[in-house]
């Protein structure tokens, strides 16, 4: 263990980097702060905000609301994160009608009813309660919490830019489309890994139908930091959808760092890939990892990140 962390420190240096203080899992390196935050699910309080805050009854079973993903660039003042709040904003603003199941599964989905209890007085002076179900939940949300959520972007006033007179709101974030694409060879490189991490921002196993889970994994490398954020979600014999946001950026000397976003959602139906003489099984499709390729795409674009002034 000892002979690990004396490799890491050295590759660490060799790098120009050095790990975040005490207390904070990161690093820094050519002038980005990279710190990730993994916390446990909120408790009933912190639910009920949530639920009050997003304006909605429906919330993923397990919500990581303090966990999140930073990427901050000192020099030019861009912040990068990514946070479970602002991806169940987007999951909130898409409101995508819900998924139909088959007849089966909606009891399971609809398990959750709403219970009077009554108290009856007898003649004879004896009381019994009454348990009924009174009112059964509907399937009128999108209950897989698919998000459009490809990360968080704003301007911070760093000592920097207060320094050059910049004032707070001058300058803005925006993503623009763009041909370049992320070098994947360079990144298919054996370059040492200075920092590796996986955050879950939300999770929720559709009452045994199935799985809708929102993770971000971040990696640095002595040339570049690369992050995946992935939306998976699979409806036990009706659908799966894998929503996936790959952003690069390679250290070079310039101040404005070179920002690079891909998106890649992907889309099929159990029955359509039953047509193509594919598995039609649950089991098959555990691994997002191992079957994204036989989904077909629905949506692909490359974009840049501007400072706008």
């Amino acid at each position: 263990m000892a002979n690990e962390s004396e490799e890491e420190a050295i590759a660490l240096k060799a790098a120009g980097a050095e790990p975040l203080p005490e207390g904070r899992t990161g690093l820094r390196i050519n002038g980005w702060e990279i710190e990730s935050r993994n916390k446990p699910i909120l408790n009933s309080l912190r639910y009920e905000q949530w639920e009050q805050k997003l304006k909605t009854t429906h919330l993923p079973e397990m919500v990581f609301g303090d966990s999140d993903l930073v990427l901050l660039h000192n020099s030019s003042g861009i912040k990068i994160h990514f946070n479970t709040f602002d991806a169940l904003t987007g999951w909130k603003q898409e409101a995508l009608p819900p998924v139909e199941v088959p007849a089966a599964a909606q009891w399971k989905f609809r398990r959750c009813s709403v219970i009077r209890i009554t108290l009856t007085i007898l003649e004879s002076g004896l009381a019994f309660l009454a348990v009924k179900p009174f009112q059964q939940v509907i399937l009128d949300y999108d209950y897989t919490f698919t998000t459009p959520y490809r990360g968080s972007e704003t301007m911070e006033m760093t000592s920097k830019l207060k320094a050059e007179n910049i004032t707070e709101g001058s300058c803005s974030l925006q993503w623009e489309d763009c041909m370049e694409k992320i070098d994947v060879v360079a990144l298919a490189s054996k370059e040492p890994i200075l920092f590796y991490d996986e955050v879950v921002l939300y999770e929720d196993e559709l009452s045994d139908n199935g799985v809708s889970l929102l993770t971000v994994k971040v990696r640095v490398m002595p040339s570049c930091w690369f992050l995946l954020l992935r939306f998976w979600l699979r409806v036990d014999g009706v659908l799966m959808r894998l929503r996936d946001t790959r952003v690069h950026c390679a250290f070079e000397k310039d101040e404005n760092p070179v920002v690079l976003r891909d998106s890649c959602w992907r889309e099929a139906t159990f029955q359509s890939l039953a047509a193509k003489g594919l598995p039609s099984d649950s089991a098959a499709y555990s691994d997002p990892n191992l079957i994204s390729k036989r989904l077909p795409v629905v949506m692909h674009k490359t974009q840049k990140l501007k400072i706008l002034r």
